[in-house]
């Protein structure tokens, strides 16, 4: 079979034994095709990942899946824990689906534990929906306050206090 020949402008890279063609460089100043990153689809935390710190924060402009294990706080318009994934920390969100473990604290406008769930955490929520078979301990709080439930999807916010722990040098001395 005859290789086709490369498109125009398009650059030509050894891959090892192989060609292949790279795609051409956007003009400076274009946009991205693919839109900024806020209006993305899902960001997955997978089942192989361990998240694990002190002062962490995963913060997700849009929807956020979380597949494996972190251990600390988390943050985005909606988040969804599957069956498989647990959060050790805080869960804040506009809508939160549990179908996995959540210990800690869950706030959301809406709260929604699936019968797989397993939940020891403060919920504050303005809807909760606990499906029959959930596993579900701590304290629930129905907000009177909307602005309690908006999260806080500002990542230099969390990183000026993240600074402020970790010292002038970055390396938590001083």
């Amino acid at each position: 079979m005859a290789i086709p020949p490369p498109a125009q402008n398009f650059n030509m890279m050894s891959m090892g034994s192989g060609l292949r063609t790279a795609p051409p460089t956007p003009p400076v100043g274009a946009k991205s095709p693919f839109g900024p990153a806020s209006t993305m689809g899902v960001s997955v935390i997978g089942t192989d990942l361990t998240i694990l710190g002190q002062n962490i924060a995963i913060i997700s402009q849009n929807k956020l899946q979380i597949d494996g294990d972190v251990r600390g706080d988390v943050v985005g318009k909606e988040v969804t824990i599957s069956s498989e994934g647990s959060v050790i920390g805080t869960v804040a969100a506009e809508r939160i689906e549990v179908h996995g473990g959540v210990n800690g604290a869950i706030r959301a406008a809406v709260v929604i534990v699936h019968p797989t769930a397993q939940v020891d955490a403060d919920i504050l929520h303005r809807s909760l929906s606990v499906a029959e078979g959930a596993q579900l301990e701590g304290s629930l709080r129905k907000s009177k306050d909307e602005r309690e439930l908006v999260p806080n999807l500002d990542a230099s916010s969390y990183a000026s206090k993240t600074n402020g722990l970790m010292g002038a040098n970055g390396t938590g001395e001083t």
